[in-house]
């Protein structure tokens, strides 16, 4: 178990052991790039919750009885879908993940951000994976003069921290530890709440890993994620200040096979279909599906649109740059998904 609040010297050392590779600080980068803030940020709070492994089926096999409050934020008082996509390139955790907060695809010689690894055992930056200066969500809402903020359940998440040191706290991580890391958030959410906030729950990909995707013991993680998930609804509502204020935006990084421990596969339905959803009681969310919402986005059916398509479907990537126009920011530099802002989210 990890359980990790940055103190401030680790920027200064993370900056150190990037000059010595040539790069920037990430502190520094940010600043040298400072189109991030084009205005300054609102009063709005985004809680941006990742479901690892989250494949949407779960969602229809245990109905509302089973997951009412992801019902809730998809498809009952939110606006969702759980036909979106996730990035072309790879169906896995850590690269999906870094292109929901920088908004970019993985691919580095196209533009992405390089991480193609899903482990912790790589030690490099993102900046170091794409061989260039690479902002994110993070830098972007600090240079504006925001407070970020990332909960995790998995080590490899120390990318985030490690590549931005001057734009995340806190930095929470509980190894395996869904319920540790969503009781910090909702200490944080009743004292000192972030700008933006990104919760990652990581016990459906670990169960789907163990016993299988859509196996029993799968179906109860799911459903077990739902209860962590309503309990932060439930804090949203009772609380006028956040009531009034706080958008969830929902969405996972890859599905999974049913009968099966892979979500590798790139090119199979059942890995690249998620969810993406926004929930706000008073914050102006309207209860539609999503796509109905963004007539400019192509519903994809069961197909899988490349990066030409025109238009293009939503995507897990959209984080990022939905999240900095809630707040009242520009996009991130460089990006890609959602790089106009114009996902309609109310």
């Amino acid at each position: 178990m990890i359980s990790l609040r940055r103190p401030a010297v680790l920027a200064v050392a993370v900056a150190a052991a990037l000059a010595g590779f040539g790069l920037s600080g990430p502190g520094t980068a940010t600043a040298d790039r400072a189109e991030a803030a084009r205005d300054t940020i609102n009063s709005k709070h985004v809680v941006a919750i990742s479901v690892d492994g989250l494949n949407p089926r779960a969602l229809k096999r245990l109905g509302r009885a089973g997951t009412p409050n992801l019902h809730r934020i998809i498809k009952d008082e939110g606006a969702g879908t759980v036909n979106a996509r996730s990035q072309l390139e790879m169906t896995v955790t850590l690269p999906n993940h870094t292109s929901m907060v920088t908004g970019r695809r993985i691919k580095a010689a196209k533009g992405g951000h390089g991480v193609t690894w899903n482990d912790d055992t790589v030690t490099k930056t993102v900046q170091q994976a794409a061989g260039h200066g690479v902002d994110s969500v993070f830098s972007q809402v600090r240079a504006a003069g925001g407070t970020t903020a990332v909960y995790a359940t998995k080590s490899k998440f120390w990318l985030f921290e490690r590549s931005w040191p001057a734009a995340i706290e806190p930095n929470v991580i509980e190894v395996e530890k869904d319920g540790a890391v969503a009781k910090a958030l909702r200490a944080d959410l009743a004292t000192d709440p972030a700008s933006f906030s990104f919760l990652h729950l990581g016990k459906p990909d670990q169960v789907g890993h163990d016993h299988g995707w859509m196996s029993p013991t799968y179906l109860k993680a799911v459903a077990k994620v739902d209860r962590i998930v309503g309990k932060i609804m439930a804090q949203i509502e009772s609380t006028p200040s956040l009531r009034a204020n706080t958008i969830i935006v929902l969405t996972s990084d890859h599905g999974g096979i049913p009968g099966t421990r892979n979500h590798a596969i790139k090119t199979n339905r059942e890995n690249y279909r998620v969810a993406f959803a926004f929930w706000g009681p008073g914050a102006g969310v309207p209860n539609t599906e999503l796509y109905k919402l963004n007539a400019d986005r192509a519903k994809p059916g069961r197909t899988r649109p490349g990066f030409k398509a025109v238009p293009q479907p939503i995507r897990n990537g959209e984080v990022a740059n939905v999240s900095l126009d809630i707040l009242g920011i520009g996009p991130v530099p460089d990006s890609l998904w959602n790089s106009a802002q114009d996902l309609n989210w109310k």
